[in-house]
């Protein structure tokens, strides 16, 4: 098998100890099937965005002995791409506009304004003051395999509604921006973090609905704190920070179940990646929600 993998986090601050877990299992199972591996920046929603973070980003994935085609694809330069996507969604009778706010609704999204603010083909958008919605109307279940959890049905009109594919500030919604940089940069495989597992079915449905091709999906357990929330980009990021580059990737792959031996941190991080392409094995991660971080990241002592 050939195709791509990817690793697409957004620079809202540093890597975690998941982020490395998610990097990794990427990388090791696009590896494993014979696929390229990129880097791809999701800054869509610049608003989010920290000065620098994508710098650190990169240092960080250099550092744990990650190598990735350059130069990286920025989705805030790729808005013309989005605006075409748009175009193709607006032809075929699919975009609105809505001007609705989060507390207008509960739960998904109704169609309140589906009719009344259907755009024909050709129809000026316009750039900012309403948001795009994507119609889910005609939509039933969404089907799609994870490799990693199976099979999966959801109706996309009780999971999500009528989706935002350009909000309102006019920054194009990363649901949107996801499948068209998937598409053009030819990702074939999506190895990601388990609570991004929902949002497959309203991207499956882009796909089908722009003519673009299916990826396979597979969803990394997220990775928690020893108390079970979820890892934040502050405290747990400066921990694994300090780590030796060594370590990180032995502890990475102690959460990945691919049980390396406690030596394996004091090798180089080249020869890590030697032990870990040899014995990739994503079985005992099959059906697993969450892994938990140990409490503390030192280094053991020799």
């Amino acid at each position: 098998m050939s195709g791509r993998g990817r690793f697409a986090p957004s620079p809202t601050g540093d890597l975690h100890l998941g982020s490395l877990t998610t990097a990794l299992a990427s990388c090791l199972q696009a590896a494993a099937t014979g696929a390229d591996w990129i880097v791809r920046l999701e800054d869509v929603d610049q608003a989010r965005s920290i000065p620098g973070a994508a710098e650190h980003i990169f240092s960080a994935l250099t550092s744990w002995g990650f190598h990735w085609p350059t130069p990286v694809v920025f989705q805030s330069n790729s808005s013309q791409h989005y605006e075409f996507a748009l175009d193709t969604l607006q032809n075929k009778g699919l975009l609105y506009r809505c001007g609705c706010g989060r507390s207008d609704y509960q739960g998904p999204y109704p169609g309140t304004c589906r009719q009344r603010g259907r755009l024909a083909p050709g129809e000026p958008r316009g750039a900012t003051g309403v948001a795009l919605r994507l119609s889910t109307a005609t939509a039933d279940s969404v089907h799609w395999q994870d490799e990693w959890h199976g099979t999966a049905s959801p109706s996309l009109t009780s999971v999500a509604g009528d989706f935002v594919v350009r909000r309102k500030d006019g920054f194009h919604a990363y649901q949107l921006a996801v499948v068209v940089d998937d598409a053009r940069q030819g990702v074939t495989q999506v190895v990601r973090g388990r609570d991004l597992m929902e949002q497959t079915a309203q991207q499956r449905y882009l796909q089908d609905a722009l003519g673009l091709p299916h990826v396979s999906y597979a969803h990394v357990p997220l990775v928690t704190a020893s108390d079970g929330s979820k890892l934040s980009k502050s405290s747990s990021s400066e921990a694994i920070a300090h780590l030796p580059p060594a370590h990180a990737l032995w502890l990475a792959l102690q959460l990945l179940r691919q049980h390396p031996p406690q030596a394996l941190s004091r090798w180089t991080t080249a020869q890590i990646w030697e032990w870990a392409y040899a014995r990739w094995n994503p079985d005992p991660l099959r059906g697993v929600e969450t892994l938990q971080a140990p409490a503390v990241y030192h280094p053991p002592q020799h």
